[in-house]
């Protein structure tokens, strides 16, 4: 396999790869698959029916990881992928995926990835996802991704997702199915600039007893950016959840949060937080204290803002 330095330099953002990993690996580039691994304990099998693979962890894995990056560079492509992963029970592993979009020219470069996670009883995963774009052409780099989470008895799932660059409109939907004792984390970082959107769609259903779910979304607007949350949490059972949005709005951005919370037990307790403001003034002047420019202020902000 050959890649060039635009698509080097898209796997090294979205994967920090610079080269191909130990371990399991699927790498898509421009609508195919052009590199493939396997292991011992994870198997990576193509479907037969739509463009996608099927990731396969045995139980009892512990300690491995996949990387499933994609990377676009040319223009006008329209990619579409339907990814499901069945984790075993009791295992422990990593799944590093992320997309990465350079166009250069005058059409759209799309991609939806469609990813549906079995996470087997008692099992563990944590999924890193992070979208980047690039490319100095008329055209727009979009994705948008859909998640669907089922979290047997037991599990627990950490899922990290982070878009700080160059994707002009994403539309982010994540669906969730939690059984009794199971976790469910989602920590989100976005960072819109220029006329780019961003819209984050959550539902989640809390159904068994004992089980939890803990959603934060950081985000931060700025120029002429739009950015929507919408969380709907369901609590069906003796549960509790939370979700967050704090967000910082700068220039003539635009930021909206809409909580949905609904109990049909009792026994469930659930909570929601929503903050959206400037960057607060003493904080720049402290920094500013130290010699920065305003500028470089505001940015030492938002680093550390999302990380």
């Amino acid at each position: 396999m050959i890649l060039d330095s635009i698509q080097k330099n898209l796997l090294h953002e979205v994967a920090e790869l610079d080269a191909l990993p130990a371990g399991a690996y699927n790498l898509r580039s421009n609508g195919k698959g052009v590199a493939r691994q396997t292991t011992a304990n994870i198997d990576i099998v193509p479907k037969d029916d739509k463009p996608g693979i099927d990731i396969i962890i045995k139980p009892g894995t512990k300690k491995e990881s996949v990387h499933i990056p994609v990377i676009i560079s040319e223009s006008g492509l329209k990619d579409l992928v339907y990814n499901d992963f069945y984790i075993g029970e009791d295992s422990d592993v990593t799944i590093i995926a992320g997309c990465g979009i350079s166009n250069c020219g005058g059409g759209d470069s799309v991609h939806d990835g469609i990813h549906t996670f079995h996470v087997g009883k008692n099992a563990k995963i944590r999924y890193v996802e992070k979208h980047y774009g690039e490319g100095e052409g008329r055209g727009k780099r979009l994705m948008n991704p859909t998640t669907i989470i089922y979290l047997e008895e037991g599990s627990y799932m950490k899922m990290e997702t982070t878009q700080i660059a160059g994707i002009d409109d994403t539309l982010r939907e994540t669906k969730a199915e939690i059984a009794a004792d199971a976790y469910l984390e989602i920590k989100e970082k976005i960072l819109t600039t220029g006329n780019q959107q961003a819209r984050s769609n959550f539902v989640t259903n809390l159904n068994g007893d004992g089980c939890s779910c803990n959603i934060v979304n950081r985000a931060v607007a700025k120029e002429n950016s739009y950015q929507f949350f919408d969380s709907t949490m369901n609590g069906n059972a003796d549960c509790s959840g939370h979700s967050e949005c704090d967000s910082i709005i700068m220039d003539h951005a635009k930021v909206a949060a809409s909580p949905n919370l609904t109990a049909t037990c009792e026994d469930a307790s659930l909570i929601h937080e929503a903050a959206i403001g400037k960057i607060a003034g003493e904080q720049l002047i402290k920094l500013m204290t130290l010699g920065l420019t305003e500028e470089e202020a505001e940015e030492q902000v938002i680093a550390g803002f999302l990380r």
